[in-house]
């Protein structure tokens, strides 16, 4: 089995590169996903979190409210840091448990969807990374369109991220997504074909 570790900023084409490999017979984890469940009611998350936070992030439910969270985090390094710091190790083991659960099936290729997958540390997850890349022109318009911001919110969650001269040299293979859906596409198939043929 091969696992695929995927990163990429904002707006470059990630989960679009997931789905396409989805289609080529990939089993796609989605880091996201367990993301949420980090934090899910009186799951050892929740408790460190609403300990780390206030209970004034939590909604009339009892579950933390993102609404609520981030502004005690964003633009606050070291609140971040200690946010990371519970939820990182917790995706983390979930994605390992998915993974191995995936190797007893016999699975081919796994990709681990995970827009954090360098920053947190987890390319010892996988055995390439793939890393999906876009020009910060052509993201930008992206996620104006997508998300219906402004160009300076866009490129202040650009910013905020790893760069991706930074992103790359971490790379094994690089996804340039700097044309249209169908040109991913038939880039993506000739990775597959080149890096993960007969797996």
């Amino acid at each position: 089995m091969i696992v695929v570790g995927l990163a990429g900023g904002i707006g470059c084409g990630k989960s679009e590169v997931a789905r396409i490999m989805a289609d080529l017979g990939a089993v796609v984890i989605d880091a996201d996903k367990y993301g949420h469940q980090v934090y899910a009611p009186n799951t050892q998350g929740w408790t460190e979190v609403v300990a780390a936070f206030g209970d004034d992030i939590l909604d009339d439910n009892g579950e933390v409210d993102r609404r609520k969270l981030g502004p005690k985090v964003f633009g606050k390094p070291e609140e971040m840091q200690k946010l990371n710091d519970i939820a990182w190790p917790k995706i983390k083991q979930s994605i390992q448990e998915e993974i191995e659960n995936q190797r007893r099936t016999g699975t081919g290729v796994v990709v681990v969807d995970a827009a954090i997958l360098i920053e947190a540390g987890w390319t010892d997850l996988s055995d390439q990374v793939w890393v999906a890349t876009a020009p910060e022109e052509q993201v930008i318009k992206r996620v104006q369109a997508r998300n219906n911001i402004t160009e300076e919110q866009v490129k202040a969650r650009i910013d905020s991220q790893m760069g991706t001269d930074e992103r790359v040299s971490y790379a094994d293979v690089v996804v340039s997504n700097d044309q249209d859906l169908d040109a991913l596409k038939d880039n993506v198939v000739a990775l597959w074909e080149q890096h993960l043929g007969e797996k």
